[in-house]
């Protein structure tokens, strides 16, 4: 009988000790589930977010690339931490002015200028927070800045749409060597577009073409100078020109009821109402505009330093039906441009 109350004892003991220890782990176990929801609330609330402004001209083709090429970049590099404001300023230089005041006082991270009138607004609206620009064609021009060197000296940089001028007028020459005179088409009121203009004037004028500038001072005189130019010359050159590219449609109806053909500074003009181009790819400008931007962030890098970047390829391309509608035979290293 006594043996059988010790056996009860001890039966009973371990299931005392069986039942502390399992209380014990459940503790542990509510205590670790805790600490570690505290540990990710802390790391959500200390992961940097980042708000970034974009300003673009103008809604056209290369434009829109230039900021959904940024876009991706650094979505891939940043995922869900940064966040964007995507303004258009419809071609109005006013309205780019307040956006980017809107920008700053709204206190954003950084900001991208697409186009030249909205990184010139953006450098007029703050000296201190970072910007950036994209799809300007010569930031020494857009700056005026006198002793170039490459960097800005400020809190600006960016990447530059400028393809090789000389190696344009080289195909101009190459798909129309029997013409004489050649018309540039532009805005006047965008300056890196005269930049391009004097520019290529000079690499024609020695190839011995005689050289006039049409210029239309916003889309409501676009088709009464495009008629001129193409009444005028033989061949019409469009640089990488913001009023322009939205105004292709207006263009083409000029050019091509004339027979006259044009030659792009750009993919999208020419797409429009060109050609034939030497064009970069602006999607890829945009990327790498974005990749700087990643650098700035996260990185801590210097705008201030940062050398303006170029898009390190171009490729020839061409408008297959207007170069049939025209009867223009295109050279076999030409890439026909994809039709949508």
């Amino acid at each position: 009988m006594k043996m059988r109350k010790i056996l009860a004892l001890l039966m009973a003991f371990v299931l005392a000790m069986g039942l502390a220890a399992c209380g014990s782990e459940a503790e542990s176990t509510e205590e670790m589930a805790s600490a570690d929801a505290t540990a990710e609330a802390e790391t959500t609330e200390g992961a940097e977010t980042y708000t970034i402004g974009v300003c673009q001209l103008v809604e056209h083709v290369a434009l829109d690339a230039a900021t959904q090429g940024f876009q991706d970049a650094l979505t891939e590099l940043l995922g869900d931490s940064v966040s964007f404001d995507i303004q258009t300023a419809q071609g109005d230089s006013a309205t780019c002015s307040t956006i980017t005041n809107t920008f700053v006082a709204n206190g954003y991270d950084l900001i991208l200028g697409n186009a030249t009138p909205a990184l010139q607004a953006a450098i007029a609206s703050t000296g201190d927070i970072p910007i950036l620009g994209t799809s300007v064609t010569d930031y020494a021009t857009a700056m005026d800045i006198d002793d170039w060197t490459g960097v800005t000296g400020t809190n600006v940089s960016g990447t530059s749409d400028l393809a090789p001028l000389d190696q344009q007028a080289e195909c101009i020459q190459e798909l129309f060597p029997e013409a004489k005179t050649i018309g540039i088409l532009y805005c006047s009121a965008e300056p890196n577009s005269k930049y391009q203009a004097t520019v290529i004037t000079g690499y024609l004028e020695e190839m011995g073409y005689t050289v006039s500038e049409y210029t239309f001072a916003d889309s409501n005189d676009v088709a009464s100078v495009t008629q001129s130019a193409s009444t005028d010359c033989d061949v019409i050159y469009i640089p990488t020109d913001n009023t322009a590219a939205n105004c292709t449609e207006a263009i083409a109806n000029v050019v091509l009821n004339d027979g006259t053909p044009v030659f792009a500074g750009e993919e999208g003009i020419c797409k429009g109402c060109g050609v034939a181009t030497l064009s970069i790819s602006y999607y890829d400008l945009g990327y790498a505009t974005g990749q700087m931007a990643y650098e700035i962030l996260v990185n801590g890098a210097d705008p201030a330093t940062m050398e303006i970047q170029f898009a390190p390829n171009v490729v020839k391309e061409y408008n297959a039906a207007n170069a049939e509608a025209l009867g223009i035979t295109i050279p076999d290293d030409y890439e026909a441009i994809a039709e949508e």
